[in-house]
């Protein structure tokens, strides 16, 4: 039952998702996909870099821990550097990795800058719509 359910949701994900970039009813909006495509590097490159970035300051000190009071760190591998890079970039993460020192700051503009380029995308796609 289950996996039916599964397949039912991810069915409807892509219905949505394929109504989302073939409706052009909304002030005759178009779907560049010459913009979206800059967006998913411009965003997959901001998640490697700052994975690197985290990284380059786990050389020095302990920057992932599990909870802020036990302070126990997280294995530093780049596997668990690029996901906790991509859950502080696609969202407000799930709290399974806390960032400490350093690593603070740069997991705050990282956020920031997942939430604005998609936004600047939006943005710059309802303006290619109105000319």
């Amino acid at each position: 039952m289950s996996t039916f359910l599964i397949g039912a949701t991810i069915v409807f994900i892509v219905i949505n998702l394929y109504y989302f970039f073939t409706n052009k009813t909304y002030r005759k909006s178009t779907f560049s996909s010459a913009l979206f495509l800059k967006l998913v590097l411009v965003m997959f490159s901001m998640l490697v870099g700052f994975a690197v970035i985290y990284y380059l300051f786990s050389l020095q000190d302990v920057i992932l821990v599990q909870n802020l009071s036990s302070m126990k760190p997280i294995e530093i591998t780049f596997l668990n550097l690029l996901y906790f890079s991509g859950e502080t970039l696609v969202s407000v993460g799930y709290g399974d990795m806390l960032p400490v020192g350093p690593a603070r700051f740069f997991a705050i503009l990282e956020l920031m800058l997942g939430i604005l380029l998609p936004t600047a995308y939006f943005m710059k796609s309802l303006d290619l719509s109105k000319k």
